[in-house]
C-alpha cells in the first residue's frame, strides 16, 4: 500500500534517547524526511536511516531557519508527497511551537498527527532527584516559559499569582533571564530563601545541577558560567535532591568512554555502560566482512561428514559459518553428527540460537583453555574444523595438530580497517575521553593503523585502557600502552563491571 503524504509533529523527549516513545521510533523508521531541532539527540537520527535529514535547530540568538520558513518547509515537503517527521525536543506542545506549526498545516490542508514526547519540564527534575510534587511540601506545579514571544507588547505571566499561588515553578528556556525571574518572584511575595535548582543538559551524562535560592542563584549561575540549555526549578521540593539524587551517583556518571568494537556488536556494550551513567562514543576500528576467498569453507561444508569436531572461537565465527552454510542450501541437519566446542558464553549463545548445544566450553575463555579441554580425549586422527577470522592466533590448531588431530582452519570472515572513521576518531580523542575499550587484538591493531602516523601512546597518554582479556591486553602492551582495566572473566558484561569498579575504587 503506497504511503500517503503526512506530517507528524513528534516529541523527541528531554535528551536521553531511551526516553523516546515507541511510536516516535516507529515513525522515524517510516519517514521520508526528518526535520529536526537542536535538542534532538543524534542517536535518534539513526532510527531513520533512509530519510532525508534537515537541521533547523534554534539556540538563543541563533536560528538556522526562522520559524515561518520552518512552517513553509513542512508544508512544501508534504505537498511534494513525502511522509515528514518534525522531530522536536521534549514535547511539541510544551513551549515547542508545535501549535504554530500545526496551525500552518491546517491552513494548507495537510494531514498531520501530534505524537507527544516526555517534556524536559518533568524529566529533567526527575533526573536531578527533584520530584515536582510531594505530599509533604508541594501540591501544585506550574510550567512557565522563561523566554516569551518578543513581539508581545507585555508579559502574559501573572507574577503575583505565580509567586504566591503555586508550590513548584518550572521555568523552561530561562537561564538568560535568571536575575529577572528571581527578582520578580521575590517582588511578588516569594521568600528570598526559597530553594532553586538550575539543571543543564538534564537526563544526559553531561548533566550539571546548581543549587541555590532566589537571593543568590543568579550570582551563582553567573560565576559558574552556566549557559543554556537548562531549566529552573523553584520550590521546597528542591531540598529533596539531597536524598533522592540517583542519576549523578551512578558509578560511571559523566565518564566519556570510547568503544572500538565492530558496530554490529557494540549495542549491548553501549547500553550497559550508558545505564551506569557513561557518555559513550562508538568508533569501530574494525569492520567485519565475509571472507573474500570462500572456496576453502565451501569445500569444508561439502565434506562435513568427514569431521568429528567443529570449534568456534567467536560469535562471528558462528554467524558467518552459518550464513555460508545456508547460502549453499544446507541447514542445521548437516551438522547433526558433529561435536561442538566454543570459547565464551556469547559464542555458546550464538550456537544455541542455531539450535545447537555446545559439547564443550572451558571455564576460561581463551584458546589455550579450549585446547587443554580437548586434549583430555584421544585426538589422534580426529578431524576438526575451525571456522574463524582470516587473521587469528594459531595456538589452538597447532596444539591440536601436535596431539595427532587433523585440523582444517577455514576463513569465514575478515576484519578490515574502516578508514572513513579516522577524522571522527581523532576529533573525539582530542576533545577528551576517560576510557578506551578494546575487545580483541584486532581493535588495538586497527586503531594504531587508523591514527597513524600519530603515536598511539602519546594519543592515549591520559586515557584509561580497558581490555577484555589477557590476549588483547598483551597486544595493547606490544604497542606500548598501559593496561589499566581487565576483568577476571573475559566477557563484555565483566568488562563493563570492571570499568565501573575501577572508578568506584579510585
Amino acid at each position: 500500500m503506497p504511503k500517503t503524504a503526512k506530517v507528524y509533529l513528534v516529541g523527541a523527549g528531554p535528551g536521553d534517547p531511551e526516553l523516546l516513545t515507541l511510536k516516535a521510533k516507529r515513525l522515524l523508521g517510516e519517514a521520508d524526511v526528518v526535520i529536526y531541532d537542536y535538542l534532538a539527540h543524534e542517536t535518534l537520527l539513526s532510527y531513520a536511516p533512509q530519510a532525508e535529514k534537515i537541521y533547523v535547530g534554534k539556540t538563543a540568538g541563533r536560528h538556522t531557519l526562522p520559524q515561518p520558513e520552518i512552517n513553509a518547509l513542512l508544508v512544501r515537503k508534504a505537498q511534494e508527497g513525502y511522509v515528514v517527521v518534525r522531530l522536536k525536543g521534549g514535547d511539541p506542545f510544551i513551549f515547542g511551537r508545535g501549535g504554530e506549526e500545526a496551525e500552518e498545516l491546517v491552513k494548507a490542508g495537510i494531514d498531520f498527527e501530534i505524537v507527544p514526547g516526555i517534556t524536559s519540564a518533568i524529566a529533567v527534575p526527575a533526573y536531578a532527584g527533584i520530584p515536582l510534587t510531594h505530599r509533604a511540601c508541594a501540591s501544585s506545579v506550574a510550567f512557565v516559559t522563561g523566554h516569551e514571544d518578543p513581539t508581545k507588547h507585555e508579559s502574559s505571566i501573572d507574577w503575583e499569582h505565580l509567586a504566591k499561588g503555586v508550590d513548584t515553578i518550572v521555568f523552561l528556556m530561562g537561564v538568560g533571564r535568571l536575575p529577572f525571574i528571581a527578582e520578580q518572584l521575590k517582588r511578588y511575595g516569594r521568600l528570598p530563601d526559597t530553594p532553586v535548582a538550575v539543571i543543564r543538559w538534564g537526563t544526559l551524562p553531561e548533566q550539571e545541577v546548581l543549587i541555590g535560592n532566589l537571593d543568590n542563584i543568579a550570582d551563582l549561575a553567573r560565576k559558574k558560567g552556566l549557559k543554556p540549555p537548562a531549566i529552573i526549578v523553584v520550590g521546597n521540593v528542591v531540598k529533596l535532591r539531597q536524598i533522592l539524587n540517583w542519576w549523578e551517583t551512578k558509578p560511571l556518571f559523566g565518564k566519556r568512554i570510547l568503544i572500538t568494537r565492530a558496530q554490529a556488536q557494540a549495542s549491548a556494550m553501549m547500553k550497559g555502560l550508558q545505564a551506569l551513567g557513561a557518555r559513550c562514543y562508538l568508533i569501530p576500528t574494525i569492520k567485519i566482512v565475509p571472507a573474500k576467498d570462500r572456496r576453502p569453507v565451501d569445500t569444508a561444508i561439502k565434506n562435513l561428514s568427514f569431521y568429528d569436531w567443529c570449534l568456534f572461537t567467536s560469535v562471528n565465527g558462528v554467524i558467518y559459518f552459518r550464513k555460508r552454510l545456508e547460502s549453499l542450501g544446507y541447514d542445521v541437519r548437516a551438522l547433526s553428527h558433529l561435536k561442538f566446542g566454543v570459547i565464551g558464553e556469547k559464542t555458546a549463545q550464538a550456537l544455541l540460537a542455531w539450535g545447537i548445544k555446545p559439547d564443550l566450553m572451558p571455564d576460561e575463555y581463551r584458546a589455550e583453555s579450549l585446547a587443554e579441554a580437548l586434549l583430555k580425549d584421544d585426538l589422534k586422527d580426529k578431524r576438526i574444523i575451525i571456522p574463524r577470522a582470516r587473521l587469528a592466533r594459531d595456538v589452538l590448531p597447532e596444539t591440536l595438530q601436535k596431539a595427532g588431530a587433523k585440523v582444517d582452519v577455514v576463513t569465514v570472515y575478515e576484519t578490515v580497517v574502516p578508514e572513513d572513521k579516522k577524522e571522527e576518531l581523532e576529533r573525539i580523542i582530542s576533545e577528551g575521553i576517560d576510557v578506551i575499550t578494546f575487545t580483541s587484538s584486532s581493535t588495538v591493531k586497527h586503531l594504531a593503523k587508523l591514527v597513524s602516523p600519530k603515536d598511539l601512546v602519546d594519543l592515549l597518554d591520559k586515557v584509561k585502557v580497558a581490555c577484555i582479556g589477557p590476549i588483547t591486553a598483551d597486544t595493547a602492551r606490544e604497542f606500548g600502552l598501559r593496561v589499566d582495566i581487565m576483568p577476571s572473566k573475559y566477557t563484555i558484561d565483566a568488562l563493563i563491571e570492571a570499568i565501573a569498579n575501577h572508578f568506584v575504587q579510585s
